[in-house]
């Protein structure tokens, strides 16, 4: 008990310090065994349909460099200055220079951006050396960032939106909360008359299919316009093009919270988290105690993901130029395994990594990693607490 208040009181030191660039140390007497990286895809061009085509705007909308979707290049360079400083820290897996066949693994959903995520990061890690990529083909879905539309799990949205609608207190509660941004990106949005985003009445129901819930209202309309806000200000477009001029990076981060909302219905209540992060749960809590596992695992997927895995942790997710709970492009959940060189034990410590929203715009090399607290652990979560954990909040796979 003493050396775990000991080693507890270290953390405490390091997190008050505040942890930005550089290598994330392993505290004295622990050495560094694995690690699971689950990550978003880097910075993209906006999606079909995530501005509603009823949208009203000033002037028009600015074009791209790339298709609709695709990782930018100023995208991979972010990912691949992320990469380079995890290649850092994570020396300690023998991953300074190329690491051994079966070290590392990195998978990413099958959507293109993730894909070339993937590749970027791999680029940033091990440059010039042979570390594959893997996805699922195309015309598969996988479970891992996908569950409901994969039928992962025994998913019931009527149970679900009960537990959404306990966790939000319903959805014109959640609207009225964020009324003040919503009029915010009117004010961004600019059009002459009435409101700007469409307004229509906030309803929750079942997917056609029922192996999700489909969301209509403010919250779903607006969401998309602030995270395409979002993605010019991470993209590096002139200041006048992003927001037309009227959304500095303080405007940016208040319209984040209409994004986040949207993770408040389709992730972070129990139910929503239990299914969303069961697969990757399963996974996460398999390398961390698997005999022989990856050194380091890498997962490469969504902001939804990322959402729902902490959630499913019970922690928040904060990140300077972004609202709590909007991911960062590239903001990834980090898992380590420690081991106890004198007792042998073994802990869990988890982080969360990204890169501001000013240094991605600038592609500068400076990375911000917060160390977060488990819930009913000290600073070091002993591992099979972790474990118990985790797998008592996300929800069985079907056989």
């Amino acid at each position: 008990m003493r050396r775990i208040r000991i080693l507890s009181r270290i953390l405490r030191a390091v997190t008050l310090a505040g942890l930005s660039s550089g290598a994330i140390a392993a505290p004295h007497g622990l050495e560094l065994e694995r690690v699971v990286i689950l990550m978003r895809h880097g910075v993209r061009a906006p999606l079909s349909g995530e501005v509603p085509a009823d949208t009203h705007t000033a002037t028009a909308w600015p074009n791209w460099t790339v298709s609709e979707g695709r990782l930018t290049p100023h995208g991979a360079s972010a990912l691949i200055l992320l990469a380079r400083h995890d290649r850092r820290w994570l020396a300690p897996l023998g991953l300074a220079g190329c690491p051994a066949p079966g070290a590392v693994r990195i998978w990413t959903n099958t959507a293109a951006r993730t894909i070339a995520s993937g590749e970027a990061y791999a680029q940033g890690l091990a440059p010039g050396c042979d570390v594959r990529v893997g996805h699922l083909p195309g015309d598969r879905t996988d479970p891992i960032f996908e569950p409901l539309s994969a039928g992962a799990t025994a998913f019931d949205p009527r149970q679900a939106i009960a537990s959404i609608m306990r966790y939000t207190g319903g959805m014109d509660a959640l609207v009225a909360r964020h009324r003040p941004a919503i009029a915010l990106l009117d004010r961004v949005l600019s059009c002459k008359d009435g409101a700007c985003s469409p307004d229509s009445p906030a309803m929750l129901t079942p997917s056609a299919d029922g192996r999700g819930i489909d969301l209509s209202g403010p919250i779903r309309a607006t969401s998309g316009i602030a995270q395409v806000l979002l993605l010019q200000e991470a993209e590096g477009l002139p200041r006048a093009a992003v927001g037309w001029g009227r959304a500095d990076p303080a405007t940016i981060e208040r319209l984040g919270a209409l994004h986040a909302a949207l993770f408040d219905v389709f992730t972070r209540s129990p139910y929503m988290a239990a299914h969303q992060a069961s697969a990757l749960g399963h996974r996460i809590v398999e390398t961390l105690t698997a005999p022989t596992a990856p050194r380091l695992d890498v997962m490469v997927g969504h902001d939804t993901n990322v959402t729902a895995l902490a959630a499913a942790l019970g922690v928040d997710l904060d990140a300077p130029g972004f609202a709590r709970n909007d991911v960062a492009p590239g903001g990834a959940l980090v898992i380590e395994r420690l081991r106890d060189r004198t007792s042998h034990a073994r802990y869990v410590r988890v982080f969360y990594r990204v890169q501001s929203l000013a240094a991605i715009r600038a592609l500068r090399p400076a990375v911000v990693v917060t160390p977060i607290a488990i819930p009913g652990c000290t600073s070091l979560c002993p591992l099979d607490r972790f474990v118990a954990r985790l797998g008592s909040r996300i929800a069985a796979l079907r056989p």
